[in-house]
């Protein structure tokens, strides 16, 4: 696993764990708390698929380099 894959599984799982703390420890009435979870779901998947867009450009992006060889 390379350092963006386990920077993207870290960010993923933050994010997730942030929002289940925050729903379970959320002094709102059931309907509220529905609400916003709904809300912040529509945010987490604008943001991953931004995020999804840019890991591949960058992958297309590093695929489409040649590699370097070095001469002695």
């Amino acid at each position: 696993m390379n350092s963006l894959s386990k920077t993207l599984l870290a960010f993923t799982a933050g994010a997730l764990a942030g929002a289940a703390a925050g729903i379970l420890l959320a002094p709102a009435s059931g309907k509220e708390t529905r609400e916003l979870l709904a809300d912040k779901c529509k945010v987490f998947e604008s943001d991953f698929k931004e995020l999804l867009s840019c890991c591949s450009e960058a992958t297309a992006k590093n695929e489409k380099q040649e590699p370097e060889v070095e001469t002695v």
